[in-house]
C-alpha cells in the first residue's frame, strides 16, 4: 500500500467469522485502518455465520454486517429462520440481505431449492427494503431472471465478485443495481472482467476481497484479507485511466451510499 494514501478503503464483501481467521482475527481487524481500510462488511452465508457477522459489527466500530444464506445452505432457509433474519435485521449494524442468489458451479443444493431459499429472501429483503448482495456462480440466466421478476419490490442491490458480460452489466445498471470486483480482476487470465470495469460507470462500483478467499495478485491462493484490496483499485485505476485516489473516494462514497440509507455509515 503506498504510505501516503490518505483515503480509506470500503471492504463490501469479507468472511472474517470464517475458522482460517480464527488463530489472529483480532490483531488482523486491529491492523486494517493502518493499512488503508476504513470500512468493511462481513457477510453472512448460514445462520451460524449471520449470528457471528452481527456479532463482530458489534465489537468493531468500522464493520458492519449482513445477514442471508448463500446457496449452498439453501435447505436451512425456512419460514422460521426467515423470521430469525429478519429479527436480526433490526440491529441496526445490519446493512442489508445477504449473500444470497444461485451457485451452478458447485451445485451443493438442489437447484430447485436454491431458486425457492433466493425467492424467498428476496422477498424479505423488499419487506425489510434492505438492499441485496447476490452471489451468482455458473447461473447468470436465472439470477437475471429472478432479479427482473422482483426488481420492482427491492430496493436495489450488487452482484459481488461479478463473472458476467458487459451486456448483463449494462442491463444490471439499467436496473439500478451496483458491480462489485475483488481479487479477480487482477488475475492473468481475467478477460471479460477489465472490460466490464472499462465500462462500468465509477459511480456503479464497489470493490471487495470476498476473504479469506480470491487474494489479488501477487499474493494469489494465499489467505486474503482487507488489507490486499488496494491492489484491487489499483487495477481499476489504471483499466480507467484514473488515479488511486479517484478511485478509492469513489468506491468508497458509493459503499456509503448504498449501505448507508437506514443509518449512515461513518
Amino acid at each position: 500500500m503506498d504510505k501516503e494514501q490518505k483515503i480509506l478503503l470500503f471492504d463490501t464483501h469479507a468472511h472474517y467469522d470464517d475458522e482460517r481467521f480464527d488463530e489472529d482475527r483480532h490483531q488482523l481487524i486491529e491492523s486494517l485502518n493502518a493499512k488503508g481500510v476504513g470500512y468493511v462488511v462481513n457477510i453472512a452465508a448460514d445462520m451460524e455465520s449471520a449470528k457471528k457477522s452481527i456479532e463482530l459489527a458489534e465489537k468493531y466500530s468500522f464493520i458492519y454486517a449482513a445477514v442471508g444464506v448463500h446457496p449452498h445452505s439453501a435447505d436451512e432457509v425456512n419460514e422460521k429462520n426467515l423470521e430469525i433474519l429478519a429479527e436480526y435485521a433490526r440491529n441496526s449494524k445490519v446493512k442489508a440481505i445477504g449473500e444470497i442468489g444461485l451457485d451452478y458451479y458447485y451445485d451443493n443444493s438442489p437447484r430447485d431449492i436454491q431458486k425457492r431459499a433466493f425467492n424467498m429472501q428476496l422477498e424479505l429483503a423488499s419487506m425489510l427494503k434492505l438492499p441485496v448482495i447476490i452471489h451468482d456462480r455458473d447461473a447468470h440466466e436465472d439470477s437475471m431472471n429472478i432479479i427482473k421478476e422482483k426488481r420492482a419490490s427491492l430496493s436495489y442491490g450488487v452482484f459481488h465478485c461479478f463473472s458476467g458480460s458487459v451486456e448483463m452489466a449494462k442491463e444490471l445498471i439499467e436496473m439500478d443495481f451496483y458491480i462489485s470486483v475483488g481479487g479477480p480482476l487482477t488475475f492473468k487470465n481475467s478477460r471479460k472482467l477489465p472490460d466490464v470495469v472499462r465500462y462500468v460507470p465509477l459511480d456503479r462500483l464497489l470493490i471487495e476481497t470476498d476473504c479469506p478467499y480470491l487474494a489479488p495478485e501477487p499474493h494469489r491462493g494465499k489467505r486474503n484479507d482487507s488489507g490486499y484490496m488496494y491492489l484491487v483499485a489499483q487495477k481499476i485505476a489504471e483499466i480507467k485511466g484514473l488515479s488511486f485516489d479517484e478511485v478509492a473516494a469513489a468506491t468508497t462514497d458509493n459503499a456509503k451510499k448504498f449501505f448507508g440509507d437506514r443509518k449512515s455509515v461513518v
